[in-house]
C-alpha cells in the first residue's frame, strides 16, 4: 500500500502530475516552425521553455531524494544552463525528458512517507525550505510557464489568422 502524501503536498502532487499531459495534449503535431518561433530575441521559444521544464525537473527531483534521504542538506541556487540551446529537433525530446523526469519526481514523492514534507533543506538564498514548500513552488513555477507556452502558441499560430476578431484579445507572449 503506497503511504498517502501529506495535506501539505496533495494539491501540488495533483498540479505536478497533470503538467505532462496538459504539455503533451497540448504541444503534440505541433509544427517545428511553432516550436522554434520567438516573439523578440530577448524571449523565449516553446522549445527553449521545455528546456529550461527539464533542466528544473532536473534540478527539483535531485533537491527532492536529498531532502527526503539526508539530514538538511544544501541546496545550491538555480544556475541556467546552456542547454536551452541546441537544434529544433530537440522540442520533442525535451518535452519526452520533462515528461519521465516529471513522473519520475512524483512517483519518489507519493512513495516517501507523508512525514517528508516537513522535512528541509537549507538553500543557499532561501534557507531552509521544507520538501511541501520547494513542491508547491514547482507547481506554482508550471503554471507560469504553461500560460507562457499557451501564449507563444496563441500568438503564433492563431492570433494572426483571427482577422477582425484581433481586436478582442492581445496575446502577449
Amino acid at each position: 500500500m503506497q503511504p498517502s502524501p501529506a495535506a501539505e503536498l496533495r494539491p501540488a502532487l495533483m498540479l505536478l502530475e497533470k503538467t505532462p499531459i496538459v504539455l503533451e495534449t497540448l504541444l503534440a503535431d505541433l509544427p517545428q516552425e511553432a516550436l522554434e518561433w520567438k516573439p523578440s530575441e530577448e524571449r523565449w521559444s516553446i522549445r527553449e521553455v521545455m528546456a529550461h521544464l527539464a533542466d528544473i525537473e532536473e534540478l527539483y527531483t535531485e533537491r527532492a531524494q536529498r531532502i527526503v534521504r539526508e539530514e538538511r542538506p544544501a541546496l545550491a541556487k538555480y544556475v541556467p544552463s546552456a542547454k536551452l540551446l541546441g537544434g529544433p529537433a530537440d522540442g520533442v525530446e525535451r518535452l519526452v525528458r520533462f515528461g519521465l523526469l516529471r513522473r519520475g519526481l512524483v512517483a519518489f514523492v507519493r512513495e516517501s512517507p507523508a512525514s517528508a514534507a516537513l522535512r528541509t533543506g537549507v538553500h543557499e538564498e532561501l534557507g531552509p525550505v521544507t520538501l511541501a514548500q520547494m513542491l508547491n513552488e514547482l507547481a506554482n513555477h508550471d503554471l507560469g510557464h504553461l500560460r507562457q507556452i499557451a501564449e507563444l502558441y496563441r500568438a503564433r499560430a492563431f492570433y494572426p489568422n483571427v482577422g477582425p476578431f484581433q481586436r478582442y484579445s492581445s496575446p502577449r507572449p
